[in-house]
């Protein structure tokens, strides 16, 4: 068991570059593609996915040390410190039930598939994490592994029904056909759909728009994405209190994410489509016509302007909150580069409308903050069995990602009730 338990944890630290592609490869293969072409599809797409990462990257070291600047000129002292998503990952990756997750994720989504009650082929087998996770979080409290296998199941069951649900919304809005995202950090913050549909009725408020399309229109040249991302990059550098040089710098980053990241999304459907096709067909001859979704990394949505430029205002409004609300005792940090992740379905539900994605992505993320901050005890539990170096001065840790994620505290609860 123990070297079955180090080879998937092997395979898995090669990363979403490496993963998917192979998985494309063979589902390729699978799908009758020959080997040439479905080796062209895996490269493309692995090539398309390092450089959607080298621009997260980007993002990441530029907004890292503006969220720490701004913060330390608040002043603020709360005991939770945000770990971000790479820690929660590698936590929950060292589970003892963390080799029985992908084998049944994978018997799980093909059942779904056989019996129609999910459209999506989930390949996006990376992100198996989130519920990974979801079981350490019920095994950390019950020590039961029939409990954790049961909670895991029941959030890829829910992101895989969200996923078909917010299909039609990655088709039109971020124009992927055949593409759907179950991603359980984006999953968690589905529920602000309701809310975009609850202000698109409010009168006044449902007049309020800012997308990119209408911000060029108004102000021409200086409208376009590139200099959205310096003007939002600009601004997060002086709130963090930098130097003029850095205020350019962080500027430029800004910039290039907003005009980078598109450029690789169309790589990557260039490298995905021909899969998706072969996939569709095979499925039609032996089962009918349905349609498949190729389940892929919410990464694939961060392609349209609006994400970013709505992820980069809730930035400082991220940390904002976590000042004011009473009751919060989390520090933002580690997850602030993640949220163009969680705010995608939101800005495609508002169709791109920033203000009023900004207005319902600071909603949720206040929700974030408590739930975050309710699961503490239990988050830093599993560090401590998983042996995490704790950051130095930390006496516990969470994260917004997944230890706010709605769908997670609510199955999570669900399970303490009887524990």
């Amino acid at each position: 068991m123990q070297g079955f338990v180090d080879f998937v944890q092997g395979f898995l630290d090669l990363g979403a570059t490496v993963i998917l592609p192979v998985a494309i490869f063979f589902l390729g293969l699978f799908f009758g593609q020959k080997i040439g072409k479905a080796f062209r599809s895996a490269l493309t797409l692995g090539v398309a996915f390092v450089g959607i990462f080298l621009v997260i990257d980007l993002l990441v070291l530029n907004l890292g040390p503006a969220a720490q600047g701004m913060v330390e000129r608040l002043g603020v002292e709360l005991t939770v410190i945000d770990v971000g998503w790479p820690a929660s990952s590698s936590i929950a990756w060292a589970s003892s039930i963390a080799a029985f997750i992908i084998p049944l994720g994978l018997l799980v989504n093909v059942l779904m598939l056989v019996t129609k009650t999910t459209k999506t082929m989930n390949v996006d087998i990376w992100n198996f994490w989130h519920y990974t996770f979801m079981a350490a979080m019920v095994y950390a409290v019950s020590g039961s592994i029939i409990q954790s296998l049961i909670a895991a199941v029941l959030f890829q069951i829910v992101c895989l029904k969200v996923a078909d649900w917010t299909a039609p919304m990655v088709n039109d809005f971020y124009e992927m056909p055949g593409v759907s995202v179950a991603t359980g950090s984006t999953i968690s913050y589905a529920p602000g759909i309701f809310l975009v549909k609850g202000l698109q009725k409010i009168p006044g408020v449902k007049n309020l728009n800012a997308d990119p399309e209408s911000i060029q229109n108004r102000f021409g040249i200086f409208g376009e994405s590139i200099f959205i991302g310096l003007a939002l990059g600009s601004i997060i550098g002086i709130l963090a209190g930098y130097g003029v040089g850095d205020v350019i710098e962080i500027g430029m980053a800004m910039a290039a994410v907003m005009v980078l990241m598109p450029r690789m999304v169309k790589i990557l459907m260039e490298g995905l489509m021909p899969v998706s096709e072969s996939a569709r067909e095979w499925l039609n001859k032996r089962f009918g016509d349905r349609d498949i979704l190729i389940g892929l990394d919410a990464a694939v949505l961060l392609g349209h302007p609006s994400v970013i430029a709505t992820a980069l205002i809730l930035v400082p409004v991220t940390v904002l909150l976590a000042v004011i609300l009473p009751g919060n005792a989390l520090l933002p940090f580690g997850d602030l580069a993640t949220i163009p992740f969680i705010v995608a379905f939101i800005v495609g539900a508002a169709k791109g409308n920033i203000v009023h994605s900004v207005m319902v992505g600071s909603v949720m993320i206040a929700i974030s903050l408590y739930l975050a901050t309710d699961v503490a005890s239990t988050f830093t539990m599993m560090a401590e069995n998983a042996d995490f170096n704790m950051p130095e001065g930390t006496t516990q840790i969470s994260s917004i990602d997944q230890g706010g994620n709605v769908i997670n505290w609510i199955i999570y609860r669900f399970f303490g009730l009887f524990n």
